[in-house]
């Protein structure tokens, strides 16, 4: 066999315990082993490297110049080790939902307290990356909040609720004086959308009678576009409350189905508070409608 393939986590962390003690016994002491078994650490490592380390005196022991390289690396390597053991456990002491606009719209302070309440264990983190799955294929998050379909092949899915749609418009156009607009007066108008990660559609209305459109790619230039009275926006009832802003108006709009609400996540990797936070974020819809 290689005699690299022999090499072990626990023989870099001897040598590197025997030069920061200054001695074998110490280090012994530090790694909670005998004495003569971190001589035989030592000597394996040795052995596998195909070079000797240390210089050894009656009162001194230090690095041959083989092993001030060794040394370095074996302290890069220790830490990421240790790195990668801090991340594995905090992926379930920490649970990461993405989102392309609106997080969980009126019920996202809500949900955060009550996730605090009922699983003070797991930290709560709310991401938002403006792509189809909300940073999930990425791999940004362990869930994400998505409105618009899902790919049922490659992930899991739960509707949580259901969101009624409404009209964002600039606070100075004549609709905003109304209390809610029709479906069928949006194609007077042009609509702005973010074909990306909008739920609009322009399946909305029949073949033609859709209205002229204007393409975006970011909530913030929706709401420009919006701002400046040239467009108008449809959206669900989320944004209206997760982007309050001067210049924008928000009205419902009738005639239009809701928009369903998905948490979605790994098909074969779940978080294991996935459930918990399905049933947390549905309990939230049912309670406020």
């Amino acid at each position: 066999m290689d005699g690299r393939a022999e090499l072990e986590l626990k023989h870099l962390r001897c040598l590197v315990a025997i030069v920061d003690t200054g001695s074998f016994t110490d280090a012994a002491i530090e790694l909670g082993v005998s004495q003569a078994a971190v001589s035989r650490t030592l000597l394996a490592l040795e052995r596998a490297l195909g070079v000797r380390l240390l210089h050894r005196t009656s009162r001194t022991i230090y690095p041959t110049t083989a092993g001030v390289r060794v040394l370095a690396r074996a302290r890069v390597l220790l830490s990421g080790a240790e790195e990668l053991v801090r991340e594995a456990a905090a992926g379930h002491t920490r649970l990461r939902i993405g989102h392309a606009w609106s997080a969980f719209g009126r019920h996202t302070a809500e949900f955060q307290r009550r996730w605090r309440d009922r699983y003070p264990d797991v930290e709560l983190q709310l991401i938002r990356h403006n792509t189809p799955t909300g940073g999930l294929a990425e791999g940004l998050c362990d869930l994400a909040v998505i409105r618009a379909p899902v790919d049922r092949r490659h992930w899991s899915h739960a509707v949580v609720g259901h969101e009624r749609r409404y009209v964002a418009l600039a606070t100075d156009d004549p609709w905003a004086r109304r209390r809610s607009i029709r479906l069928a007066e949006i194609p007077s108008r042009t609509l702005v959308l973010d074909r990306r990660t909008g739920t609009t559609t322009l399946d909305l209305w029949p073949e033609g009678a859709r209205p002229a459109v204007e393409y975006i790619q970011e909530i913030d230039d929706w709401l420009a576009a919006i701002a400046t009275g040239r467009c108008v926006g449809v959206t669900p009832h989320a944004t209206t409350t997760q982007y309050r802003r001067d210049g924008i108006s928000y009205r419902p709009l009738r005639d239009a189905d809701p928009v369903p609400v998905h948490l979605i996540w790994r098909r074969h990797d779940p978080h294991p508070a996935t459930h918990g936070a399905v049933a947390l974020l549905a309990e939230l819809y049912r309670e406020r409608g």
